[in-house]
């Protein structure tokens, strides 16, 4: 494994929750700041407490950590954190998820988190040259109203948002639910995109491609089992934007050598890598690399595929997409 090859990669991030950058040393010392009790007496207590058993078993803490984020300062801060860590790992291009249902529960609004994102991103395109989008993430396991009522209060801010998408609780709670807001943002111009077939059966997979009309499918993992969807997959590169680490944390597999990634790119589907929510998973997306290269056995024109798929399946434009590709092709060459 050639470390520094992986990491000169340039590499597009997809599936990335912001909230889930939250490390437990900045969730302390938010905490601290804003005169908030946690759970956990200590940084090692918290990081401890990141033994999951399944998807909602996360996501109870998830919530929890968030409800330190108080001020615009607190996501500006959250934020930049992660992008620090994203240029260090060679992305040169995120598109950041985030929940705004996480903070309006909580009474924040839009005029909080919305600037304190923006500006750390405006700063790393400036001081890194890394650009970035912004996907508002509905949460599945609230309603179709409450959905309805995130994407009217957005209009502000619709500018800084290029898609949509869907998160947090996936079973019970398929994509068609939420078909009708899907198509209230297609009509506002903004693109789609869906968290399915994690937890969630292929089926759902399929209703996020038929109904919510998406450009990519966050996860997607369970698509394997079925033939017909996996002949679609190729048929239209849809990407994927797998999350290795995270899906042995959740236990969707038992050790990163069993997971599936390698045989859906050897059948060509446009699998991608991602971190998903590093903070909690054990590592960013150069430490997702490295784990999926060593488990898998891949070799490097496969990981300079895999960032390759990345940088297509991103929302940039084509020309700033052919710039890093050539980049890729001209480390490659090195490499071999």
């Amino acid at each position: 494994m050639n470390d520094d090859f992986l990491r000169a990669l340039p590499k597009a991030e997809l599936h990335l929750h912001i909230e889930g950058s939250l490390e437990p040393e900045l969730v302390f010392r938010l905490a601290q700041k804003h005169g908030v009790t946690l759970k956990y007496p200590s940084v090692e207590a918290l990081r401890a407490a990141y033994d999951f058993s399944d998807l909602q078993s996360f996501l109870d803490i998830y919530y929890a950590g968030a409800d330190v984020l108080r001020d615009e300062q607190d996501f500006f801060d959250m934020t930049w954190a992660y992008l620090e860590r994203a240029q260090a790992d060679g992305v040169v291009h995120t598109e950041i998820f985030f929940d705004p249902q996480t903070h309006t529960a909580r009474g924040l609004g839009f005029e909080v988190f919305m600037p304190g994102m923006k500006r750390a991103l405006d700063a790393a395109r400036e001081q890194f040259g890394m650009t970035s989008r912004m996907v508002m993430c509905f949460l599945r396991h609230l309603s179709e109203e409450d959905a309805f009522a995130t994407l009217d209060a957005s209009a502000p801010y619709r500018d800084w948002i290029t898609a949509v998408g869907l998160d947090s609780s996936e079973v019970g709670h398929p994509p068609g639910k939420f078909e009708r807001v899907f198509a209230k943002a297609r009509e506002l111009g903004l693109l789609t995109v869906a968290h399915a077939g994690e937890e969630g059966p292929p089926s759902y997979v399929w209703e996020a491609l038929d109904l919510l009309k998406v450009s990519r499918i966050d996860h997607g993992v369970r698509s394997e089992e079925d033939p017909a969807l996996m002949d679609r997959l190729i048929a239209e590169r849809m990407p994927l934007t797998v999350c290795p680490l995270s899906n042995v944390k959740l236990c969707v597999y038992d050790t990163m050598a069993e997971h599936n990634l390698k045989r859906m790119l050897d059948r060509g589907v446009m699998v991608t890598i991602n971190s998903d929510d590093p903070a909690y998973f054990g590592g960013y997306v150069l430490e997702n690399f490295r784990q999926t290269q060593a488990a898998l056995a891949l070799s490097d024109a496969e990981m300079a595929r895999l960032a390759r798929n990345s940088i297509d399946a991103s929302f940039l434009p084509d020309e700033e997409k052919a710039v890093h590709s050539a980049r890729i092709d001209v480390l490659l060459a090195e490499a071999t």
